[in-house]
């Protein structure tokens, strides 16, 4: 039998989404909680696509084979009572045998959490920016972004990417109190894609870069994006898109978790 998983989860402490030798690893910890509940019976759990070390998932999804009588939100309980504090299982739905989590997503949509202000508590979810970042410089740039391109200045080589071009779909920018939200949805991501262009357009909000520099690094293959790789600890998968599904524009799900910005303070 073939169940879909939403799952959500903070990566501070994780090695990322896919299986690693000596590492832990969201994946693994499922896994794990799921021979723990079906024993020794073959489990196969597949993503839908990877997180890199120290991302975190507001709905991941991935399909889970197991031969099982047990009911859906049986199995949903069991595995959170397996799992660690920062995984938790949203949902759990048995889906048809065809149903694949990373092969059938249509889209995916990451956020990034910049902080304009020192935080004694959103640490592990923002990335702190002491200068003063021009919000309509970064929003105007990142508009070039947006259609079919080839990323390969904004990625590091991996051996399973066929090709660096990606079609994104959109990229919105949004001022919420203290905090600078980059929403970035696109058919599918290449490794540091997302953390390489958000540094890039804090570069522009600082005013060290500007939009050429981005055309530049569009049209020819360039180190320089790496130099600015944002870190992954404001970097969010909000979510996978499947056929007949929707994103919706609002960021509140985001904003209610972690809007540690909500009281006004001074900025230091």
């Amino acid at each position: 039998m073939r169940f879909k998983l939403y799952i959500e989860y903070e990566g501070t402490r994780y090695s990322g989404w896919q299986i690693q030798k000596n590492a832990k690893s969201i994946q693994g910890k499922i896994l794990e909680a799921a021979e723990k509940i079906f024993g020794k019976i073959k489990i196969e759990l597949k993503g839908s696509g990877r997180t890199d070390a120290g991302v975190h998932a507001l709905c991941q999804v991935a399909h889970l084979d197991v031969d099982t009588m047990l009911a859906p939100e049986i199995i949903r309980i069991k595995l959170n009572d397996e799992l660690p504090f920062d995984i938790n299982i949203l949902e759990v739905e048995k889906v048809n045998q065809k149903f694949h989590a990373r092969h059938d997503a249509k889209l995916r949509s990451y956020i990034y959490q910049i902080s304009t202000r020192r935080t004694a508590f959103g640490k592990p979810f923002v990335w702190w920016i002491k200068d003063k970042l021009d919000f309509d410089k970064m929003n105007k740039a990142a508009k070039l972004l947006i259609g079919m391109h080839d990323f390969v200045s904004f990625s590091d080589k991996d051996e399973e990417e066929k090709s660096t071009k990606v079609f994104v779909e959109d990229i919105q920018l949004k001022k919420e109190n203290d905090l600078i939200l980059i929403r970035i949805i696109a058919s599918h991501f290449l490794w540091k894609m997302v953390r390489r262009i958000v540094g890039v357009l804090v570069e522009i909000g600082r005013g060290k870069l500007n939009e050429n520099d981005v055309k530049k690094f569009l049209e020819t293959k360039s180190n320089e994006p790496a130099k600015f790789t944002a870190p992954p600890s404001g970097l969010f998968l909000e979510k996978v898109i499947y056929e007949n599904e929707k994103l919706s524009n609002d960021f509140s799900a985001l904003i209610k978790i972690y809007s540690f910005t909500k009281k006004q303070t001074k900025n230091s």
